[in-house]
């Protein structure tokens, strides 16, 4: 819901209330702001440099906030890729406000009409972005991948990088951006010899009507979208892997959907009229689902809130720390002016992978992030959930008093979880003798946008 579309404001009461309800802070504090007008112009004295490489990035066309750039050589049946990623340390002195305030923020957190910025725009958006409007520094992590999708870290360097193009999703052609498609490839196939179930939802929009009602509509992922991530993920995974054979660093663990979770899922794939064989695990059923049609991009939707969610741990000895939707060892190191933690595990490898011992910041950070990363990504898990609450309440605004079929998901102490079978809604009713993967009817009695709130009763 982070891409959730609102350009005529449509919900603007809506979110206001979203961010007093979530505290969700404005501005930065001057003294934030001063500090980041003073060390903007801090010069990479202790980067090499790399500016003769073709480095490019790839983002939505309006992003500004570039923490990527990418160059991808082939080495023999090899290739590596070098990941460039903002130095944002570099602007961010240990103790002061910056730091201070981005501890308490702990991510970036993105609503449809805005964002709440982890630091402020004069860095993420100026001298720590990516842009391709000057030389940047950077922390680049070179990883060799294989044939088959295997990724292995190769180094990590501080470095001066220059990037050439500012690519769009919209617009760009992967097999145009040298390997791109293949590297892709690659990590696909390693994807699916792990039989990892990793999702990528589709962005949903709200739009008006012409009778004044509104819709809600699904946009897939580009395949640009899919290959650029498939960038991120070998470098999150095989900075993970260097981090956990030096023993420390700080690393995302999920577990897998429940059996209760996958029976709701079932249920939904019914009422959304897909065919889920009985045979079929979840991974191998998510690969048939098309996510370019409402239903499948439903059903994507619906998997993705089904996790039991990923949590932060630092390195325990004796402990394998597992990541179910990718199934790999797995860490946040690519976002490091958009997610506080990612900094710090950036900073470490760096150290790691030339030799040097952890620094103390680092190691001091990785005992206290997991608390202050859950937190924020709570806050973000709610305001996700507390927008697709105005979305949905937005799409039956107008709809007061007319019925519709549905399946119930599951049940539980607070009655009734169902799907509608020709919306993309999810909500509660009342209902009693109805079973998990009944068919009901329901009447929608309220849906109001402000309060995010849908009430049916049942018909039937």
């Amino acid at each position: 819901m982070k891409a959730l579309a609102d350009p005529d404001r449509l919900l603007g009461e809506g979110l206001a209330a979203i961010r007093a309800q979530y505290a969700i802070p404005p501005e930065f504090p001057p003294e934030v702001l001063a500090e980041a007008e003073t060390t903007r112009d801090r010069a990479p004295t202790a980067h090499a440099d790399w500016t003769a490489r073709e480095f490019v990035t790839l983002d939505p066309a309006t992003s500004t906030d570039l923490d990527q750039a990418f160059v991808i050589e082939a080495a023999g049946a090899d290739l590596i890729l070098h990941y460039a990623l903002a130095d944002i340390g570099w602007f961010v002195p240990e103790g002061g406000a910056m730091e201070a305030e981005a501890w308490k923020r702990g991510l970036t957190l993105y609503l449809p009409d805005d964002r709440a910025r982890l630091y402020p725009a004069a860095l993420s958006e100026a001298a720590a972005s990516l842009l391709p409007d000057g030389p940047r520094p950077a922390i680049v992590a070179s990883v060799r991948c294989a044939p088959d999708g295997a990724v292995k870290l190769a180094a990590v360097t501080r470095a001066v990088v220059r990037s050439r193009a500012k690519l769009a999703y919209e617009s760009v052609d992967i097999a145009a951006v040298p390997h791109l498609a293949d590297f892709s490839a690659r990590m696909q196939r390693g994807e699916d010899a792990r039989g990892a179930a990793r999702v990528d939802p589709p962005e949903q929009e709200v739009e008006r009507a012409a009778d004044g009602s509104y819709r809600l509509t699904f946009r897939p992922w580009l395949p640009s979208e899919t290959a650029n991530a498939s960038l991120s993920l070998a470098a999150n995974m095989a900075i993970a892997d260097a981090l956990f054979a030096a023993r420390t660093g700080l690393f995302r663990e999920m577990a897998p959907p429940d059996d209760r979770a996958l029976v709701r899922l079932r249920n939904t794939a019914r009422a959304l009229g897909l065919t889920w064989p009985a045979n079929a695990t979840l991974p191998q059923f998510e690969r048939t689902v098309d996510p370019r049609t409402p239903p499948g991009a439903a059903f994507l939707l619906a998997v993705r809130r089904a996790g039991g969610g990923a949590h932060y741990l630092p390195f325990q000895e004796g402990h394998v720390p597992w990541h179910a939707a990718l199934g790999a060892t797995y860490t946040h190191a690519t976002a490091p002016m958009r997610r506080l933690a990612d900094r710090y595990v950036l900073e470490a490898v760096l150290e790691i992978a030339n030799g040097r011992p952890l620094p103390p910041a680092c190691a001091d950070a990785f005992a206290r992030l997991p608390k202050v990363m859950d937190a924020a990504d709570a806050r973000e898990g709610a305001v996700d959930r507390a927008v697709i609450d105005l979305a949905e309440a937005a799409l039956l605004h107008g709809h007061e008093g007319e019925t519709f079929a549905a399946v119930v998901t599951d049940l539980d102490e607070r009655g009734a979880r169902i799907q509608l079978c020709d919306r993309p809604v999810v909500a509660r009713v009342d209902a009693h003798r109805v079973a998990s993967g009944g068919d009901v009817r329901v009447r929608l009695i309220e849906a109001d946008p402000v309060k995010r709130v849908l009430r049916f009763e049942r018909v039937n």
